[in-house]
């Protein structure tokens, strides 16, 4: 049997497979992008960057895990993690070496600013310079750095949104990708609002805004830094029914712009249902950090396999295809009423004759 083809173009990029590290401890500098590219992911989103990295301070810990009631599976995930806090020109020199050095391997640059427009042209022009194939703007980081308005700040309103994506569209020469907060109740409404500004493609979704636990011996939350925490971002498998119907909303809402959806994605199957509901591709974040890089080959067996079940021969044969069979709650209750009439007129009537005929044939006349 022939294998079926995993590659996919999207916005002028071929990708070799739809499988993209989300921006975030994997792609957190080019020793550890170049490893992936090196094991087959079929791009990278590198970690968020800004132009002033000195003002980014991580701390450690860091995470916690949220794992099964009766058992020790990690279910969920959260981060109190902020965006690189690597130097600016740094990241400029590695963006560049690697293109030089994976010239055939898709490399995005994920970007985050304040709400100034000469910060994001900057950030923007000088990013593009080194190659790179694309931009995701960070709209949509749930925890830190609310005070300079950055990440879900500007996500969760749709004409900054807009704004924003107007400010990078004035400058770019390659695809902008607007990364969509999660942590609203319509997420139609934002990714329309990027669309307009002039947005290539959107990514979804970011992490929850989320408390993970709270210590029942220290009566801490988690993580604990000193004592204290801040609200974190979940992920991990138990966001992805949540991330799946805001892949749905924003597919149906813009039918005709590219979608990287993610949120939960640990094998090829979970990246299937995202591809059936609008996704173009999937990043994988939280996955990769829990179960290795290496992980990109069961995602590519995984597909492969529900692609020949199925017979398609290329993702394009099935993205969007299971958006028709969403409706309405009325529209359910119309198709089971109208279920019931037909199953019923195919019954077997011959069996219900008893042998009074003619007070059975009157029931049956209706006249």
């Amino acid at each position: 049997m022939t294998k079926p083809d995993l590659s996919i173009e999207v916005n002028g990029i071929k990708f070799e497979n739809p499988f993209l590290l989300a921006s975030g401890p994997p792609g957190t500098n080019a020793k550890v992008i170049s490893k992936s590219f090196d094991l087959g992911w079929g791009g990278v989103v590198c970690k968020t960057i800004s132009l002033e990295a000195d003002k980014v301070t991580n701390v450690a810990p860091r995470y916690a895990k949220f794992r099964g009631r009766t058992s020790n599976e990690v279910v969920g995930f959260e981060n109190i993690e902020l965006i690189s806090d690597r130097p600016f020109e740094v990241w400029l020199e590695e963006l560049a070496d690697l293109k030089k050095r994976y010239p055939n391997k898709v490399l995005i640059a994920s970007i985050m600013e304040e709400g100034r427009r000469e910060c994001w042209h900057e950030i923007t022009k000088r990013v593009q310079e080194t190659g790179v194939d694309a931009l995701e703007l960070n709209l949509s980081c749930p925890h830190g750095l609310p005070e300079r308005r950055m990440g879900m700040a500007m996500g969760e309103d749709p004409e900054r949104v807009k704004e924003v994506v107007g400010w990078v569209k004035e400058v770019s020469t390659i695809p902008v990708w607007a990364k969509m907060t999660p942590n609203i109740v319509h997420p139609e409404g934002a990714a329309r609002a990027a669309v307009e500004g002039g947005a290539d493609g959107i990514s979804a979704i970011n992490t929850i805004l989320s408390i993970v636990g709270v210590n029942l011996k220290t009566l801490h939350p988690q993580p604990t830094v000193e004592g204290f925490t801040v609200s974190g971002g979940y992920s991990g498998q138990a966001v992805r029914p949540i991330a799946l119907r805001h892949i749905m909303e924003i597919a149906r809402g813009c039918p005709d712009v590219p979608i990287s959806g993610m949120g939960g994605i640990e094998t090829g199957f979970d990246a299937a249902q995202f591809m059936l509901l609008g996704s173009h591709t999937v990043q994988v974040c939280t996955g990769a950090m829990l179960r290795g890089y290496e992980m990109v080959s069961d995602l590519e067996d995984d597909l492969r396999s529900f692609m020949n079940d199925h017979g398609f021969t290329s993702p394009r044969d099935f993205i969007g295809k299971s958006l028709p069979y969403f409706s309405t709650h009325a529209d359910l209750v119309e198709r089971q009423r109208e279920a019931k009439i037909e199953r019923a007129g195919r019954r077997n009537r011959d069996n219900e004759w008893k042998g009074e005929i003619a007070k059975e044939t009157d029931k049956l006349t209706t006249n």
